[in-house]
């Protein structure tokens, strides 16, 4: 598996290069060459994957001898073999074989081949994976590449040196693998895409923060139940929520503003046997248009679990005054931050999705929401309404407050708040805040921080066992937080310790006149300077006079 992880990242790393080689290097466009190629190649590798597993006569033959056996089949036996695979596996004609375009490279007009071979591939599977953006528009798995390429002549050589660099490696040993070896893959993937995705897709959320609240929401074995973030970003915390749950065991939903950031997602679902849920992957803006309803279709749906790390801070002054209005004002209960005069993207648009998660739990669910620190303290505003609200209702489930640099790109202090619509008259409060070592961030001046596995574990191990250790994590009443300004601050509830030594009546007459001996030196001292500073302002006098 190590040989096949490092050819795997040779190949992205080959596609990366081409796109440099063409003038198409850190452009926008290049996230979309690399994921879309990577992707045709998966799709391609896990149609001969799924035949051999379920068709008996192909089990014994290379990848090699049945891209020939189904060369020479008619249409009909062709799509008789088609039943054989699931119903979440891309169904591919000879012709829309790598191999097939990779025999056919040195021709004429080859990258009209070469996309009109993924357009075909995405027309005849669009009932599989196609994403919506909007209110019901789809959007196809594949587009156009070589258009990319400025100039024309150099397009059929572009679209040889990729399918060169496809055909030369074999992903069919993957498909074997789980979600750890796939989220490896993927991070690598789109590490040069994950510092701007949109709007919304502020930080790329670190993969310690994703186990850790996966490893908290789970206990127990958990089947049927829907999970949903209602600013997916890539979908690191989804996917390992799912993860941990198991993937037939839920049903995902999500949306995001942004474009990017759904198109990433999408190919993170396909490498991790979620395709069953892209029908619920959408692309538009939470706040403003929810398209994820209930039955009646009169109000946003509800779920079993919510996870988000959504954005802290933008200017959304262009939709303000619409959300601050009467049709908004049962999702957002505790209020819309004003715009400011100065500086419109410090607008706190976090608070807006927490109250959003909140109303997205149902009566059992779970979420957990990554925040600011601030949040926790802050004593006036929409902040405070929110945690007034979360106490009111009887739903803190506990904080953990992070590290500072946990996230790559931004020296917020994050804390992740856990809810539980269960409800419970206590919360847990951790303070992992002195946890992790610190390592430079390659090509940057930029410090990130890392836990360790042990690190992790003793969050995840100390939230679960609700206990209490000694400046790391306290047990605290819910009536308590209110009387300290619904504070969700660790710190504000830790024990203050008073240490005793036992001191003989001797030892005690001797510490007490080393005190006296102390404070008359300290008096004495003080004595002489002022006696030194009226000396000065007296001979200051003089000489003015």
């Amino acid at each position: 598996m190590n040989e096949i992880l490092k050819q795997t990242h040779e190949m992205i790393d080959n596609l990366k290069a081409i796109c440099t080689n063409y003038g198409l290097g850190n452009t926008g466009n290049e996230y979309k060459i690399i994921t879309e190629t990577f992707l045709y190649k998966f799709l391609n590798d896990k149609f001969f994957y799924e035949l051999k597993k379920t068709v008996p006569a192909f089990k014994s033959k290379t990848t090699r001898e049945l891209e020939k056996i189904l060369a020479d089949m008619s249409d009909e036996e062709l799509d008789s073999k088609m039943l054989y695979l699931s119903a979440h596996t891309a169904k591919l004609k000879p012709t829309q074989f790598i191999s097939y375009l990779f025999n056919r490279y040195a021709t004429k007009d080859f990258h009209k081949l070469f996309d009109d071979t993924l357009n075909d591939i995405s027309d005849a599977n669009k009932d599989i994976f196609s994403v919506k953006a909007g209110e019901g528009t789809s959007v196809k798995l594949f587009e156009p590449l070589s258009n990319y390429v400025v100039q024309p002549e150099r397009r059929d050589d572009f679209c040889a040196a990729i399918i060169t660099k496809l055909a030369d490696v074999n992903f069919e040993e993957l498909f074997s693998q789980k979600y750890d070896f796939f989220a490896e893959i993927f991070e690598y993937l789109i590490k040069d895409y994950n510092k701007d995705f949109g709007k919304y897709a502020e930080y790329y959320t670190p993969k310690a923060i994703a186990r850790i609240i996966a490893k908290i929401l789970v206990a127990g074995d958990v089947s049927n139940v829907r999970i949903y973030d209602p600013a997916a970003d890539s979908g690191t915390l989804i996917l390992a929520l799912a993860h941990e749950i198991g993937e037939d065991n839920c049903t995902l939903y999500t949306q995001d503003i942004s474009q990017k950031s759904n198109e990433i997602l999408r190919l993170n679902l396909i490498l991790n046997n979620l395709v069953h849920s892209l029908p619920n992957v959408v692309q538009n803006d939470t706040l403003l248009n929810p398209r994820h309803l209930n039955l009646q279709q009169n109000n946003i749906a509800t779920f079993d679990y919510v996870v988000s790390n959504p954005p802290f801070n933008m200017d959304f002054s262009e939709t303000r005054n619409t959300l601050a209005g009467d049709n908004y004002r049962a999702r957002f209960f505790a209020g819309v931050p004003n715009t400011p005069n100065k500086k419109k993207d410090s607008m706190a648009i976090y608070q807006l999705f927490l109250q959003h998660i909140i109303k997205s739990m149902n009566e059992h669910a779970k979420a957990a929401v990554v925040v600011p620190t601030g949040f926790l303290t802050a004593s006036t505003g929409i902040a405070l309404k929110i945690r007034q609200h979360i106490i009111n209702k009887k739903i803190l489930r506990g904080v953990v407050s992070m590290p500072s640099n946990i996230f790559a790109n931004t020296g917020t202090n994050v804390s992740v708040v856990f809810l539980d619509a269960n409800g419970s008259d206590k919360a847990l409060l951790v303070d992992a805040s002195n946890l992790g070592t610190k390592q430079k961030i390659e090509g940057t001046k930029n410090q990130r921080t890392y836990l360790s596995n042990d690190e992790i574990n003793r969050i995840i191990d100390t939230f679960n066992a609700r206990q209490e250790v000694d400046d790391f994590s306290v047990l605290v009443s819910l009536d308590d937080i209110a009387q300290k300004n619904f504070s969700f601050s660790a710190g504000q509830y830790f024990k203050v310790k008073i240490e005793y030594v036992d001191l003989s009546p001797e030892e005690f007459r001797q510490k007490m006149n080393g005190f006296r001996s102390d404070l008359q030196k300290f008096f004495d001292e003080g004595h002489q300077l002022e006696r030194d500073i009226l000396h000065q302002l007296e001979n200051l006098n003089c000489e003015e006079n």
